[in-house]
């Protein structure tokens, strides 16, 4: 597989397309310079951490040494090799909730509108979309959904709980006697 030089993939962040500093090299070596999405292995054997970023295939199983490493990661960038593999979903939710992992989440590979919200409600902080993507649609696609049931990332409180505070909050004050 030859490496990526450039990055014709849209790039959502922050509720906004920006151009992306990174780029994503598929060899087995890291590049001499310049920022960088890598292969785990490559990001781990490299003394650059600061300016290369690890990139986990959908797989990946996160060992103790594994996480203590990716602290120091300015991203993590999680493979969708199809937009039918859910196990990426699962990467980010454990990076987040036990792992308490604060930095930049990107998906990368089939990345389609239609995964947005959800990918966001797994921790999901970045996006880099698939080339026949429509920009305008996917910043739309984080406003598709009002309120959801389901705790997750970006809400950990459950609806039923939204819904007693929100009535507790319309109830008229008691009269004092």
């Amino acid at each position: 597989m030859l490496p990526e030089q450039t990055s014709p993939r849209p790039l959502i962040k922050g509720g906004r397309q920006i151009e992306d500093q990174w780029l994503r090299h598929d060899d087995e070596t890291a590049p001499a310079e310049g920022k960088a999405i890598v292969r785990l292995d490559v990001w781990l054997a490299s003394d650059r951490r600061d300016s290369l970023a690890p990139w986990l295939p959908s797989d990946t199983e996160l060992d103790a040494e594994t996480i203590a490493a990716l602290r120091e990661a300015p991203l993590v960038a999680i493979d969708f090799p199809k937009f039918t593999d859910g196990r990426g979903y699962s990467v980010a939710r454990v990076l987040r909730e036990r792992h308490a992992f604060t930095g930049e989440i990107r998906a990368l590979g089939d990345v389609l509108i239609d995964q947005l919200v959800y990918m966001k409600r797994c921790g999901f902080d970045a996006w880099s979309l698939r080339e026949d993507q429509i920009v305008e649609d996917a910043l739309n696609a984080f406003n598709a959904f009002s309120r959801h049931y389901q705790v997750s990332i970006d809400n950990p409180e459950p609806m039923f709980l939204r819904r007693q505070r929100e009535a507790c909050a319309h109830q008229p004050e008691p009269a004092l006697a």
